[in-house]
């Protein structure tokens, strides 16, 4: 008889205690920050400034000002292209597994004179693995300075609003559009923005990212349209 009690005890207290690590385990996954990837090049990957000053550490900093519980990644790279950035997602998608994805790609294809379509083919093929992944995508739109020709130029630009209507992705048309006006803001290459112009960066932006991060916003499922 006392043996037979403390057997169900045992069993009683195994019970329990699966419980509670079950119970733990999906508290755990409840409390869990969904992610917001960036995906960039030099303009987002804090070049030639202090670590912790870029756009995309401020953007963490107003998140968590604002109480919008999200976990960022910074996946940018200096001399990133739209193919180096196709490349490494599917890698970034698995392990981060992303609810917002910010695509901050082209200006060193324009750099490089690669071709607009392979640009193009590039960034529409990000946008759909990201959305494929349950994400919704922001869209950050370039601009070439004027030396590489007027008809060059709005083509390039043309790739991001075509893209954009095409895949109801919504888009910040043009992500130097507060600072291209202010050389101080640059550095001495005139092509990257100092650490004084970040926080415009991130106000360029903004507007844009805020309403994938409102509580309730659905991730982005609508089939691109070709």
């Amino acid at each position: 008889m006392g043996n037979s009690i403390w057997r169900q005890l045992r069993r009683i207290a195994l019970v329990a205690g699966l419980g509670l690590v079950s119970l733990a385990a999906s508290v755990s996954t409840a409390v869990a920050a969904p992610s917001l990837l960036v995906l960039g090049d030099s303009l987002s990957a804090e070049y030639g400034i202090a670590r912790g000053t870029g756009w995309v550490k401020l953007l963490e900093d107003r998140l968590r000002a604002q109480r919008l519980d999200y976990s960022v990644v910074n996946a940018s790279v200096s001399g990133e292209t739209t193919v180096g950035g196709k490349t490494r997602l599917p890698a970034l998608l698995a392990r981060e597994r992303p609810a917002v994805v910010v695509v901050e790609l082209g200006a060193n294809d324009a750099l490089r004179g690669l071709p607009l379509q392979n640009t193009e083919a590039n960034l529409r093929s990000i946008v759909d693995s990201a959305r494929q992944a349950g994400a919704s995508v922001l869209l950050v739109g370039m601009r070439v300075p004027p030396n590489y020709g007027q008809d060059y130029a709005e083509r390039f630009h043309a790739v991001y609003t075509r893209l954009a209507e095409e895949t109801r992705v919504p888009l910040v048309p043009f992500f130097l559009e507060k600072i291209v006006d202010r050389p101080d803001w640059f550095q001495r290459d005139r092509l990257h923005p100092t650490a004084a112009a970040q926080a415009a960066l991130l106000d360029t932006v903004w507007p844009q990212l805020a309403p994938l991060l409102q509580p309730g916003a659905r991730p982005q499922k609508t089939s691109a349209r070709r």
